[in-house]
């Protein structure tokens, strides 16, 4: 059997998915018309929109994947391995009446730090404009919420088969700020995490003390008393 790289097997253990890259959900009416011509012309039965705001091309023959995200470009992302496979976004204040911060330039920026890095496990990031937390942000592996009062931090999220609510890190942090924690968590988990260990199994086996003593509290803007 052809050997296929970057391409998600499918149930039927014979066909494969690929994932479009659409930060945060944004797409183009080019990148929707680019999108519908690349699946006509490869009959691929199943095109769905993810939880996670991509699209799945699902049921391409294993001689079709290369051809396929050729025709894609940059709309195709491989699948490689442990790493972030999403920076989901609500609306935030781009357009919503409830945003309280900017969520897809906070996500953007993120998507930024984080492109090309491996991690032990996949990692899911969910940033939410306000409190009512539409990107699922204390089910994702680093969550971010907006207030009127700067961003909320959240580490160790999972809404898998063993569901845990993320550990609030730090509150009232400015946009840089945010990204520069977001940044220092995943470094931390990618040098202490196992393999295979997603951040909320690391969390229950470090726990949140380990975090504050080897991590959070090198940090100048976060406070320990509300951790």
């Amino acid at each position: 059997m052809k050997k296929v790289n970057g391409a998600i097997l499918q149930r039927d253990g014979k066909t494969y998915g690929i994932m479009t890259h659409t930060p945060s959900g944004i797409v183009t009416p080019g990148d929707l018309e680019h999108i519908a011509a690349v699946g006509r012309k490869f009959h691929i039965p199943i095109m769905k929109i993810t939880s996670g705001q991509r699209m799945i091309l699902a049921g391409i023959p294993a001689e079709d994947v290369d051809s396929v995200f050729k025709e894609l470009g940059p709309l195709g992302t491989p699948d490689l391995g442990p790493c972030v496979k999403f920076v989901q976004a609500c609306l935030g204040t781009e357009s919503c009446t409830w945003g309280s911060q900017d969520s897809i330039g906070l996500a953007s920026k993120i998507e930024a730090l984080v492109q090309d890095k491996k991690f032990p496990a996949k990692v899911k990031i969910g940033v939410s404009g306000c409190q009512r937390s539409c990107s699922e942000s204390q089910l994702r592996d680093i969550g971010l919420i907006g207030t009127t009062r700067g961003w909320i931090v959240l580490f160790g999220g999972n809404g898998g088969r063993k569901p845990r609510v993320a550990d609030p890190i730090a509150y009232g942090l400015s946009e840089s700020e945010a990204c520069d924690l977001v940044g220092r968590l995943l470094d931390f988990y990618q040098k202490h995490g196992q393999s295979q260990e997603r951040t909320a199994r690391f969390m229950e086996r470090i726990g949140i003390d380990t975090l504050k003593s080897e991590l959070l509290s090198m940090i100048p803007y976060i406070n320990l008393d509300k951790v």
